[in-house]
């Protein structure tokens, strides 16, 4: 997650930084995401960040915005495992998180999305969070006033939801 409309002191990858040092672990989170990118702007800046950047864990949250635009779950679902593989193959850690789709587009389209998590970190043997944004979606009181994007307390929340499953991939 970008941060989008917060300072850094609030962006997800300080929080969590944060977080895991006053666990005693000495992690460096590096934000490697784009506001308002896709699976494909993902997958497209992949080989570049993997290759100029000593990385044990990948936390892989794509594909919000491809929801958002209503981009067909096939397209999202062959990026994310390509993304996967590509990750895999340098033995790297991934802590896969998954995202639900609103029902804008109708249940098919949000029947075929919301598989797509599932289904790929069962295939590729991942850590999975199930929904990254549990607890913080639709909830006014974790969200900025556009109502899609968390605010600092959504994103602690959110921190919360993924340092379980980060700290077992760190420590193991």
């Amino acid at each position: 997650m970008s941060g989008y409309g917060l300072d850094k002191e609030f962006h997800l990858s300080t929080v969590l930084e944060k977080n895991l040092k006053n666990q005693g672990l000495d992690a460096k989170i590096i934000n490697a995401s784009v506001s308002g990118d896709t699976t494909t702007g993902g997958l497209n800046r992949l080989n570049w960040l993997i290759e100029n950047t000593e990385i044990d864990v990948v936390i892989l949250c794509l594909g919000a915005n491809d929801m958002l635009r209503g981009t067909n779950p096939d397209l999202i679902k062959q990026n994310l495992n390509k993304i996967l593989e590509l990750l895999s193959k340098r033995d790297i850690k991934i802590l896969l998180a998954g995202m639900l789709s609103q029902g804008t587009y109708g249940e098919k389209y949000k029947k075929s999305f919301d598989e797509i998590y599932p289904e790929l970190a069962k295939k590729h043997k991942v850590a999975f969070v199930p929904f990254l944004l549990k607890g913080v979606a639709l909830n006014p009181s974790y969200n900025l006033d556009d109502g899609k994007h968390p605010n600092p307390e959504g994103v602690k929340l959110i921190s919360k939801n993924l340092e379980k499953k980060l700290i077992n991939l760190l420590l193991n």
